[in-house]
């Protein structure tokens, strides 16, 4: 059966703040080039496969899918991001929505991928059986989250940043740490896809000066909801202090990364 319900979920909310810094979210999306790839080689994108992003971005991943031969197919809720993609991949269907309420039919890709996606859906299960409902049976759906922290550089920039982000509701559980074993295959399972295989990247991003770093590390939408909060130079500052020791003596920035995947199965 098709998803007809008609709904937003989070993805308005997420639009007001991933709107306002497109291009320099776009310098980050660029550099993690190499960790889609990695997911593109294990799971063998072919030509001719119909392949979904949930959470598209700028469309780098469909680029290198579409490189490849598979009609690309994108959603995002930014609009402004998905202005970018369509300049970078203008033959793919692209469209404004929300994870929770994916505006295809059952049994539509070969492969739905989300890069860093599907953890800002209000309902992370959902939003991966949404992913399993638009998969055909026995398809691959990539799950990309951020790594372990001690193995992650912006760690501490994420400490430093913690007293201008909301406090959870009283009583809230604490988030999972989504790179801990078994985790993703533990919500995986109750999205009712089946898992295959877990591994980790280590990649880096990497800025020539401070400005380029700091207007990088400004654009999530997130940090975006911390700059309007608590004004954008109380929170440059925070950043810029916490990744000084990722100065390099030149005055660029190498900040290395672990990312943690989940293949599992529609």
């Amino acid at each position: 059966m098709s998803s007809a319900t008609k709904a937003t979920g989070s993805a308005d909310r997420h639009a007001l703040l991933w709107n306002i810094h497109p291009q320099d979210w776009s310098v980050n999306e660029v550099q993690q080039l190499p960790t889609y790839e990695e997911a593109i080689r294990r799971i063998g994108v072919t030509s001719g496969q119909r392949v979904l992003e949930v959470g598209c971005g700028t469309g780098v991943f469909l680029r290198a899918a579409a490189d490849r031969g598979a009609a690309v197919h994108g959603l995002d809720a930014s609009e402004a991001l998905l202005a970018i993609a369509r300049e970078r991949v203008p033959e793919a269907d692209l469209r404004r929505g929300d994870m929770q309420f994916l505006p295809y039919d059952d049994d539509s890709f070969d492969v739905v991928a989300g890069f860093n996606a599907f953890f800002f859906a209000d309902d992370m299960v959902e939003a991966l059986r949404e992913a399993g409902r638009v998969a055909r049976p026995g398809a691959p759906v990539v799950v990309q989250v951020w790594g372990h922290r001690d193995r992650c550089d912006l760690t501490a920039m994420k400490a430093a940043l913690a007293p201008f982000m909301p406090a959870p509701p009283p009583g809230a559980p604490a988030a999972p740490a989504l790179y801990e074993p078994g985790v993703l295959e533990q919500i995986a399972r109750e999205a009712d896809l089946t898992s295959d295989e877990s591994f980790d990247l280590t990649w880096a991003y990497a800025y020539d000066n401070e400005d380029d770093m700091a207007r990088a590390m400004l654009s999530p939408g997130p940090i975006v909801a911390a700059a309007r909060a608590h004004g954008e130079a109380q929170v440059r500052a925070a950043i810029v202090g916490s990744l000084a020791p990722y100065r390099q003596r030149d005055g660029s920035y190498r900040l290395e990364n672990e990312w943690h995947f989940l293949l599992a199965r529609a």
